[in-house]
């Protein structure tokens, strides 16, 4: 975690980029919103071109999609889903601007904000008061059957080896580090970082890492074999894909953005990247709380749970659910026989 981003100078000009999913009206009205009030404190709005028309935002910077889009700009601020997130992420991550989203998507994991706080969170932009998490990213290479280098990308949540022909079982080799590790038949693979732990890898079975953890995510899909076992190795791995000769054709998808082909008797090579994505942080929420939130985890225990809606728990008192709060030293929890005649404690 990096501390509290320091007020700018008085003369400095500070710009936001905006990007929104223009396809809902409710999002169009919030961004439009959130325009009017950073424009007001001072800040700069920036628009990406192919929304800008739909969004109709006056005096605004215009730039074109790319990599240089962020440039200059202290955060890119998303509304949106996931998947505009990662769409916004590759804008940030050249610039080494901070993200931060607003969830207007069904999950959301990556988002830092609901949409009722959105107001919260622009006053925080407004005076600097948000720290900045660094998050690992992926560097992908492709090789050819001789070793030879062919096209490289990177991730932000896992880099997908996938088969290209459905009816086909996809054939692959893994190795850690330059050594064979196993072999089997499958519908892809999937290489993953502790922030895309929720995403894909999630469903195909793969562990919730922290997104604080330094490590790498190995994740078969759909195996036809024994040991097929999500693995976590150290975020210093390569992690190797390889594609026997004489297998189908496959290729990797990185965030489900960006495709390459594996060339016939290729294989994938993932490791961390050097450059990772910056992503702004408002709200003292930590990740267990939104696990708590997203899924609507019970976390009263099984005899006492009276859940009404989801993630109810997150912003309520501190409690240990394992011990019940019978720390040492602390009295111990209420029990139901001392509730109150209305059957609150």
């Amino acid at each position: 975690m990096i501390p509290a981003t320091p007020a700018p100078a008085p003369d400095e000009t500070r710009r936001v980029l905006l990007a929104v999913h223009t396809g809902r009206a409710d999002i169009v009205d919030l961004a439009r919103r959130a325009a009017a009030r950073l424009a007001r404190a001072g800040i700069v709005v920036r628009l990406l071109d192919d929304e800008a028309e739909e969004l109709a935002i006056p005096d605004v910077e215009v730039v074109h999609f790319g990599p240089g889009a962020a440039e200059g700009t202290e955060i890119v601020m998303v509304f949106g889903g996931d998947g505009t997130f990662l769409r916004a992420a590759e804008l940030a991550r050249p610039s080494n601007s901070a993200l931060t989203g607003v969830n207007l998507g069904r999950v959301g994991f990556l988002a830092e904000t609901e949409p009722e706080a959105v107001e919260e969170t622009l006053s925080a932009i407004e005076n600097c008061e948000y720290s900045v998490e660094e998050r690992l990213t992926l560097e992908v290479t492709v090789r050819d059957a001789q070793g030879r280098a062919v096209g490289s990308t990177w991730a932000l949540n896992e880099a997908s080896v996938e088969k290209v022909e459905r009816s086909r079982v996809l054939d692959v080799v893994l190795a850690i580090d330059g050594r064979p590790l196993t072999s089997f038949g499958c519908d892809g693979v999937l290489c993953a970082t502790p922030t895309g732990s929720t995403a894909y890898a999630f469903s195909s079975g793969g562990p919730v890492v922290w997104p604080d953890v330094d490590a790498l995510l190995l994740v078969p899909s759909n195996a036809h074999a024994l040991f097929a076992r999500p693995l976590v190795t150290s975020p210093e791995s390569v992690l190797t894909v390889a594609i026997p000769a004489d297998g189908t054709h496959a290729r990797v998808s990185a965030d489900g953005r960006r495709v390459l082909d594996i060339p016939v008797g290729g294989r994938v090579d993932v490791r961390r990247s050097a450059r990772p994505v910056r992503i702004a942080r408002v709200h003292p929420t930590t990740f267990g709380d939104r696990l708590v939130a997203k899924f609507g985890l019970p976390v009263r225990g099984f005899r006492e749970a009276r859940s009404t809606s989801l993630g109810q728990e997150v912003g309520g008192p501190a409690r240990n659910v394992l011990l019940r709060d019978e720390t040492p030293g602390s009295a111990p929890a209420t029990t139901p026989a001392e509730e109150a005649p209305d059957g609150t404690h």
